[in-house]
Parts: C-alpha cells; structure tokens; sequence
C-alpha cells in the first residue's frame, strides 16, 4: 500500500512542479487521507522538497477511524497541543529550503492564511485548487474493493433490521439500531447520519429521526450507509408497514422505481452528468411531481460521501469509467409521505457489464 500512496503523492508533486512549486500543504482531511492513508483530526501534509510529513496536534489514537500512515510518511507531532499542522508545515517548508508553497486555498480559513503570511512571509502561496480532488474522482481497484466491502455491511445491517418487528418503534431507534449494526458487521462507523422516516415524514431527503412510532399502514423510507477505511456508501428504500400497500402507495412507488432504474441504466462512460439527471428527472416531472423534487439525482462518493461529480441539471463534464456515484430519485407528498429508492453505484463500459450496483437490497416494495 505504501507505493501506491507514494504514487499519488509522485502525480500531485509533478502537478505543483509543473506550475512552479517546490512545496505542497495539503490540510482538507480527505485529500490528507487519500495521499497517506491517515487523516487525524486537523493534520496537514506538507509535500516537501526533501521529505513528506505528516504533522499532526497531537499523537496518533491507533482508532480505526483516522487510518494508518504509509510506511514512507514520516509523522510529526507537534510539541504544544494548541499548534497549527497547516501553519508549521509552512516553517517546514521554509527551513527545507522551499520558495514556493501550493497550498489547498479552497480549505484555508482567512485566519490561517494570514498565519501562514506571518509565519513565512518571503514564502510564495500558489493555490493547488482541488488537484487532489480530481485524482480522487477515479476510484482504483484497492478503494473500489473498500466501497463493495461498505456496501455489503450496510446491505446487511438494513436486511437484519428488515427481520425485527418494527410496529411502535420510533425512528430514533430503528436508527440508533441500525448504526450499531453497521458497527457490528465491521464498519468504523456510519458514512453518514442515518435517516430513519416513517408516515408523513417518509420520502424526505435527509429526515432527522424524530420520537414518531412506526404505525400500521406507513410508508417507512431509510437512508444509510457503512464507513469502511474511510470510503463510504449509500443505500435508500422505502416499505411499508404491517399491511398491503394501498393504491396510491404502489403507484407512487412504481413510479420513483422507474425513475430510479432511468437513471441507473443512464450510467455509462462518456454520459453527460446531466443527462442522468434528465431521464430521472423526466419521469418524475411529468407524472406531475417536478415542485417536489430535489436539486439533483445523484453524486459521486469515497472518502466524502459528497463528492463529485454531480448529477443534476447544471452539472457539467461527462462519466468516466471507475467512478462510483450514487442515483437517488424520491418523491415526498406533504402530509402522505413518499418514496425514495438510492443505491451506490460503480460505472462501468458495456463491454465489462455496465453499471456495477453495490449496494443489492432488494428494492421489491415489501410490506414489514
């Protein structure tokens, strides 16, 4: 593993170099992570023109969380716990003999680039951009095989919750529950906060769980997924509760289902991002749902569960082969409930198959 960060690092240095820098401080924790393997809380890397550092506030934990630093990383400390990683990788890079110092400017506070102009005032600050972001954006076989691992922890904590009684338990349970789960199948914890919606709440995106209990007859939408290493990946379903759906909840469903599958076909290399949204978005706008739909179908996930590229109307660029990305289409009717149906997703040619789905729950509307 140690090559392969050494590799990335190689690719962003070249990068700096190309653009006249001698130095990089990378402080956003998932771009830390994705070049050491490790991201404390707050560190910096400096990439410097003798040695690559680590420089951290305090002491590793050795938690599963943070990861572990490749072999060749060399790992500072810094003496007093209230020092700043960002602004003594700067005097590093100074003391090293650096003249110039990409730093990621998208991440710096105001406060901490102005640290940065005191602490090394005939230091050159060149902006790196999100050069580490668009190394990122295509997965490799090692980060793709810890999404499948993270999909398959959450496909199983979402199915053993499936075989629990689930009438007049709240949503703060059932989401409480399914957290431990994910833990107990070997997650380092969720990818995100769980969303738990049931009755009138379900179908809303990102729902904090409230003190409501699940009832007979409910639409019960969940939205979850698993932290493994740091990658992360999602799931959405939607059942019901206790009886046989009624009409308006199959139709509903039937509909989001449709959407759903538009936009997973849709996934392809070479596809406009928005052209994804569009055929989700088509189907849902004009079964008369277009004011109750969100800004966009889907985004691509990693080490954020936010990252690009985008999948909604203005997103520009096209897909590429190995980017995972999400596809999840929902409907919320106020006062009823509704409907979302997400899975995560790894793009693929036609040639190897098409779309790899990840995440495999059945998305069959079940009555619980």
């Amino acid at each position: 593993m140690s090559e392969l960060y050494a590799a990335r690092r190689a690719r962003l240095r070249d990068r700096c170099a190309a653009t006249g820098s001698t130095a990089a401080l990378i402080s956003r924790p998932a771009n830390v992570r994705y070049l050491t393997g490790c991201a404390p809380s707050g560190a910096a890397l400096l990439l410097g023109p003798a040695a690559d550092v680590l420089l951290c506030g305090a002491p590793l934990t050795g938690d599963p969380s943070e990861g572990r630093p490749a072999e060749d990383i060399r790992v500072t400390v810094l003496p007093a716990r209230d020092g700043d990683p960002v602004v003594a990788g700067a005097d590093l890079a100074v003391r090293a003999g650096a003249t110039t110092l990409a730093v990621e400017e998208h991440h710096l506070t105001v406060a901490r680039h102005r640290a940065l102009g005191r602490t090394a005032p005939r230091l050159r600050l060149a902006d790196v951009a999100c050069a580490v972001e668009a190394q990122r954006l295509i997965k490799d076989d090692d980060e793709i095989s810890c999404l499948r691992i993270a999909a398959e922890i959450t496909d199983q904590a979402l199915g053993e919750l499936l075989e629990s009684i689930l009438v007049g338990r709240t949503e703060r349970h059932l989401a409480l529950e399914l957290e431990r789960r994910l833990v107990d199948h070997g997650a380092d914890g969720p990818a995100f906060a769980t969303s738990v919606a049931t009755g009138p709440h379900s179908g809303r995106p990102g729902h904090l769980p409230t003190d409501r209990r699940v009832e007979e007859g409910d639409f019960l939408s969940v939205g979850l997924g698993a932290n493994y290493r740091g990658y992360r990946c999602e799931i959405g379903r939607t059942f019901v509760i206790g009886t046989t759906p009624a009409d308006w909840q199959i139709e509903l469903y039937d509909l989001v289902f449709a959407a759903q599958r538009a936009g997973r076909e849709a996934l392809a290399p070479g596809v406009e991002c928005r052209e994804v949204d569009r055929v989700t978005r088509h189907l849902l706008e004009s079964a008369g749902h277009g004011e109750r739909l969100g800004p966009w179908t889907g985004h691509g996930v990693g080490l954020e569960i936010d990252e690009d590229p985008q999948l909604s109307p203005a997103a520009m660029g096209k897909l590429d082969a190995c980017v995972p990305v999400t596809v999840e289409p929902g409907v919320h009717i106020p006062g009823r409930g509704g409907v979302r149906i997400d899975d995560t997703l790894v793009v693929r040619p036609e040639a190897d198959g098409g779309p790899e789905l990840l995440t495999i729950t059945t998305k069959e509307l079940l009555a619980l």
